[in-house]
């Protein structure tokens, strides 16, 4: 549970969101959107409100706060995994968004996805026992530790993972006319984000149109600019989204930059070559194959420990790009058993208290 001396979560909320107004654009129909998403569910309100974890964690989990530094994804949990093409044109599997990347214990990530995992438990989104779900994530992360980290290509590899990746991936026409039913944006925007789009076509001169996306969850209000194009015969589309530095700064614990580009050049991986920092903007090609993957796409009949197994083993893959690997194999032997698994209780207990006081009627 938070302690007595932090601010409630609407104080917090609403502290959080002058901070980022006073960094980027808004969009208030989305923030409201924002709002009433973060009332449906404790997953939802745990993925909208990475600020409030950078707040709450450091005093619900003193004794992990102190472990090795890496720079670490921040916002992780079980929905924050997807699939890209890579150079060779090869489908990966891995983290698809680091807005919250910053320098933090490497225990951080671990607590968040076991946390997250045990969210989605309790909300009957995943079968799995919750000491189970919290062994998997350690034993993939020590092993990729002790690796040395290998990117999850797979084509030749990870059959089971490479199902619940193609499941979803079985009707592309549905994701384009998703994209296809938004409106072209009629006002202004920003030069700085065209011309980052423009620069990630495969063409400059492809003819398209701008659409405003609503999208994730965490990001929302945000201003986040989608460009649909058709070029050779087939439909493209790339996303301009704003960033800021991650909510780690506003917590006073973190970096004032933006360490999406950090992150993504150290960590070991395939990277995307359609993902790139472009001033204030992230850009990204959109595709069927190419996005977050949300566990009700995943197919029914599943191997839940592979999955989490693999999670924890590519949230080694982000961090060892930068991390001590000898300081973290030297901090985790140290731990006592089950401490992954209490400290995700201990953080889920407060998300939980603090949706259960966000979603009361205001008087």
């Amino acid at each position: 549970m938070p302690e007595k001396s932090l601010r409630s979560i609407g104080e917090s909320t609403k502290n959080y969101e002058a901070w980022v107004a006073s960094k980027i654009t808004i969009v208030p129909a989305d923030l409201k959107l924002k709002h009433a998403q973060m009332k449906t569910g404790v997953f939802p309100f745990l993925r909208a409100t990475y600020y409030r974890w950078a707040e709450v964690w450091p005093e619900v989990c003193k004794d992990l706060a102190s472990a090795p530094q890496a720079l670490s994804v921040g916002d992780l949990h079980v929905e924050n995994f997807g699939t890209w093409r890579d150079a060779e044109g090869r489908l990966i599997w891995g983290v698809n968004d680091f807005d919250e990347a910053s320098w933090l214990p490497y225990t951080n990530d671990l607590v968040r996805l076991v946390a997250s995992a045990h969210i989605a438990i309790n909300a009957d989104h995943m079968t799995l026992d919750r000491k189970e779900a919290a062994i998997a994530v350690l034993e993939g992360f020590q092993k990729a530790i002790e690796d040395g980290g290998r990117a999850f290509v797979l084509a030749e590899c990870h059959p089971a993972l490479r199902e619940m990746a193609r499941h979803r991936l079985r009707e592309p026409e549905r994701y384009w006319e998703k994209l296809a039913a938004l409106r072209p944006l009629t006002g202004k925007i920003p030069n700085s984000a065209r011309k980052a789009i423009v620069r990630m076509l495969p063409q400059p001169d492809v003819p398209h149109v701008i659409v405003h996306r609503v999208a994730g969850l965490g990001s929302l209000g945000r201003q986040r600019f989608v460009a649909i194009g058709d070029w050779h015969a087939g439909k493209i589309a790339r996303e301009a989204k704003a960033l800021l530095p991650s909510a780690c700064s506003w917590a006073g614990k973190g970096s004032k930059k933006i360490l999406y580009q950090q992150i993504l050049d150290r960590a070991v991986r395939c990277p995307d070559p359609w993902v790139r920092l472009r001033g204030s903007w992230i850009v990204r090609r959109l595709a069927p194959d190419c996005s977050r993957i949300e566990l009700s796409a995943l197919p029914a009949v599943r191997d839940e420990i592979k999955l989490l197994t693999a999670m924890g083993y590519e949230t080694a893959n982000v961090q060892i790009g930068t991390a001590k690997r000898r300081d973290i194999l030297k901090d985790l032997k140290k731990r006592p058993s089950g401490w992954l698994y209490n400290a995700a209780r201990s953080m889920v207990d407060a998300v939980q208290a603090d949706w259960e006081q966000w979603r009361k009627p205001a008087r």
